[in-house]
């Protein structure tokens, strides 16, 4: 079978919580870019001539590139506002309406000034079901229960005051068991931490080289998991609990997109795609393969799904390799540039470009684009997917799509509709 699903997900859910319930951190709850929801709509619009498939688009108090994330039946995004962008913001939405259910705002501690292309609410929050852990550009670490009460705040930088760059710091925070994992790598003091969730106290610190990563940690699942750091040089294993190293790759990794793994294989974006094969036993791994030509672009992560893995390169082209020996299968040209991570879904890839494009491409022997659809231009952020319903943030707006059969009702298909509308 080429699709693997883990019915339970290890530590972090609690029991009884649905695998596709939630999508609760950088990249969904599995920290892969794929959903088990079924039914998504492949076109949407929100215009004066006619409303279809928005559930609801609420507008933002301020910038933002983070991803939202989905808990509970709750909606939760950053964002970061005033003329120093030091003001900055975490809000809740009902997932069903979109009725703000509570906002919460903390002043920057750490450095603020960031490129005007992103902002300081870069990093995606995540959850473990019960609390919420929002991070920031100026390293500004703090962690809300579902209710939006306030349990702990970190100043990271200001406790470091020489963690930062001028373009801005963009890692996201990762929930693994009881720690909360924040990677800090800049020109200055470099380090990761392990931050216990109930308590914000630090549990390990690990230094970092002193160069600039926006990549995020991400979680190799197993036995005993490991959480994966990439540097610009290699990529490194750490044990969650302990903040000790496993094992090192040595690789001149992408800075800004992030490794991804299937099962014991990671596949790493680094002058290509590498794909490594871990043997947990012996706590190593070894390449399986690398194929330049799965290269990734601006900053969309790698997404492997079904046996096949996609990366997004310049202008815009898609491309799909077997995930077991790194064959490129298809290439598609899409409109770009990309940067936020495309999701995949139900046989489907939802890719969103920087101009607000979203492009949702039928997946299977070629790649064949379904459906295209737009929202607000200046998009970083990844969408979000659960409980049938896709989640997109600009700027603006945080948007809900969700497929609406009282409007498709005697309409034909979406896609039907929407050629019709598109057709010169």
């Amino acid at each position: 079978m080429r699709r693997t699903w883990i019915v339970t997900i290890l530590m972090f859910l609690p029991a009884g919580m649905s695998v596709g319930a939630d999508w609760r951190q950088f990249r969904g709850t599995e920290n892969n870019s794929v959903s088990p929801e079924k039914n998504l709509p492949v076109t949407f619009a929100d215009d004066e001539q006619q409303r279809r498939n928005v559930a609801w688009k609420v507008p933002l108090p301020g910038k933002g590139k983070s991803s939202p994330i989905v808990v509970g039946g709750r909606v939760m995004v950053t964002c970061s506002s005033g003329p120093r962008q030091d003001r900055l913001h975490v809000i809740c939405f009902d997932a069903a309406t979109g009725k703000e259910l509570w906002h919460r705002q903390l002043w920057a501690t750490g450095h603020t000034v960031c490129n005007p292309f992103g902002a300081v609410a870069v990093p995606t929050p995540a959850s473990d079901g019960e609390l919420v852990f929002v991070f920031y550009s100026s390293n500004d670490l703090a962690c809300f229960d579902l209710d939006g009460n306030l349990r702990w705040f970190r100043g990271l930088a200001y406790e470091c005051p020489t963690t930062r760059n001028d373009v801005g710091m963009g890692s996201s925070p990762l929930v693994v068991g009881d720690v909360v994992i924040v990677q800090l790598e800049n020109q200055g003091e470099s380090f990761a931490a392990g931050v216990e969730k109930t308590t914000g106290r630090t549990r390990w610190r690990i230094p970092r080289d002193h160069d600039a990563i926006w990549s995020s940690p991400t979680l190799l699942k197993g036995e005993r998991p490991l959480v994966l750091l990439q540097g610009r040089d290699r990529l490194s294993a750490y044990d969650p609990a302990t903040g000790k190293r496993v094992w090192d790759y040595e690789a001149s990794c992408h800075t800004i997109a992030s490794v991804t793994t299937c099962g014991s294989r990671v596949y790493l974006p680094a002058l290509g795609l590498h794909a490594l094969q871990y043997d947990p036993a012996r706590g190593e791994v070894k390449p399986a393969w690398h194929e330049q030509r799965l290269r990734s672009g601006n900053s969309a992560s790698p997404v492997v799904d079904d046996g096949r893995c996609y990366t997004i390169k310049p202008p815009g082209i898609l491309v799909c390799g077997d995930a077991e020996d790194g064959r490129v299968v298809w290439q598609l040209r899409l409109k770009g540039p990309f940067w936020a991570t495309p999701v995949a879904a139900d046989g489907q890839l939802y890719c969103v470009n920087h101009r607000g494009l979203v492009q949702v491409v039928q997946l299977g022997k070629e790649g064949k684009l379904v459906g295209t659809s737009r929202i607000d231009p200046g998009i970083l952020a990844s969408p979000a997917v659960a409980g049938g319903a896709i989640y997109f943030r600009s700027d603006q707006y945080l948007w809900k799509v969700a497929r609406d059969p009282k409007q498709e009702k005697g309409t034909g298909s979406p896609q039907k509709d929407h050629d019709r509308r598109h057709r010169n």
